[in-house]
């Protein structure tokens, strides 16, 4: 295991403890952070890693975006998959990632990438019983919209408390999509294991709506993580324009209000529109958190559980690719529009893309850096 450590000039094997002097209080706070956050390198070598989830036995399972699905043990890695269609460029490749619940019985995980058939799309893969390879390929949602240079596809696939897969996508940066009701761009889609539409999705309780039925909402720019509260509440993380990168409480129906139209150019794309468009659409849903200008690029996020994390437990965490920092905040309330503490922590990793918590309670970090120094990190608090 390799370390990265605040003021080491190079990596090496131990432990780097980040102390109470590393983590930054953005706000006032009524709970109290982790003493101490201790921060190694679990895995390195990558090629900027996207996604990750566990196994069932604690076996780890990784993406990379450009093009590998693997697997790591604790002490080795396996790569178990390189579909040979997935689209290297820019922002697009192998994107998000997803581990059935009921992964003991069917084996199942699910893989969002930019296809050369010119689209996103998520495909669900059986692990061999072995688990050396992916095996039974079937795309369950394509047509997702895709940009050429890859430009905004995200793509974050997580299961809801509810069973149903929910998907986050991005607009690729095509200024009809968001508000394009039989458009998967700029969407948060909710779908079964095969890909059919959710019970419950607005295109199917009410037969008047013109949203395609996997659609669960839609008016996003570009969704780069699902997380749902202890409660069930479900919430995206979506990065903005130049101001604004967004939390967003997820509604059946709900309109984000990102609408980057340009009057008579149907390819056009607007950026000078607000993220959430009040006077365009009034009933517009309002962000629970926004960042302002500028904005710094949140993505992959998970709420934290467990006593180890002390006042941290129950808090959203979500690693920050362009201000390269660990945000920690509370969303309180019902309606999920009380921020109430707020802290940074983790500033001197780089790039972080995902943060997801692992069976062992403990947080593991995607680094959105180039090979051979892309690395998954772990973060065990104290």
């Amino acid at each position: 295991m390799t370390t990265h450590a605040r003021r080491l000039p190079t990596w090496r094997a131990g432990l780097a403890i980040l102390a109470t002097g590393a983590l930054i209080l953005v706000a006032a706070s009524c709970r109290v952070a982790p003493a101490s956050l201790t921060v190694t390198t679990a895995i390195g070598g990558l090629d900027h890693p996207w996604d990750l989830s566990f196994l069932p036995n604690g076996k780890m399972i990784f993406t990379e975006r450009a093009g590998r699905v693997s697997m790591w043990d604790g002490t080795t890695k396996r790569v178990l998959g390189t579909p040979s269609d997935v689209r290297v460029s820019g922002e697009g490749g192998m994107l998000g990632l997803a581990v059935d619940p009921n992964f003991a019985n069917n084996r199942s995980i699910y893989t969002c990438f930019d296809s050369t058939a010119g689209d996103v799309r998520l495909v669900r893969w059986t692990i061999n019983t072995r688990g050396t390879a992916l095996t039974g390929r079937t795309d369950i949602v394509t047509g997702i919209p895709a940009n050429p240079s890859g430009r905004h596809s995200g793509c974050r696939p997580r299961f809801g408390p509810d069973g149903f897969l929910w998907i986050g996508t991005g607009d690729a940066a095509m200024g009809t999509n968001p508000q394009n009701p039989t458009s998967l761009g700029g969407k948060v889609l909710r779908v079964d294991r095969n890909g059919a539409p959710a019970a419950g999705n607005p295109g199917l309780t009410n037969p008047a709506s013109p949203l395609d039925d996997r659609i669960f909402n839609y008016g996003h720019r570009n969704v780069q993580g699902l997380a749902f509260r202890a409660d069930g509440a479900a919430f995206s993380i979506e990065h903005g324009t130049n101001c604004d990168d967004e939390v967003n409480l997820l509604e059946a129906g709900g309109n984000y209000g990102w609408d980057p139209v340009v009057p008579g150019d149907p390819n056009g794309y607007d950026e000078s529109t607000p993220m959430t468009d009040l006077t365009k659409f009034p009933n517009a849903v309002k962000a629970v958190w926004s960042s302002g200008c500028p904005t710094i690029a949140p993505s992959g996020a998970t709420f934290l559980s467990g006593s180890k994390w002390g006042g941290w437990d129950g808090a959203l965490a979500i690693a920050v690719l362009k201000d390269q920092r660990l945000r920690v905040m509370y969303i309180d309330g019902a309606t999920g529009n009380a921020i109430t503490d707020n802290f940074t922590a983790i500033t001197d990793q780089g790039r972080l893309r995902s943060a997801v918590q692992g069976p062992d309670g403990n947080l593991y970090i995607a680094t959105d850096t180039d090979t051979p120094n892309g690395r998954i990190l772990k973060v065990v608090p104290s």
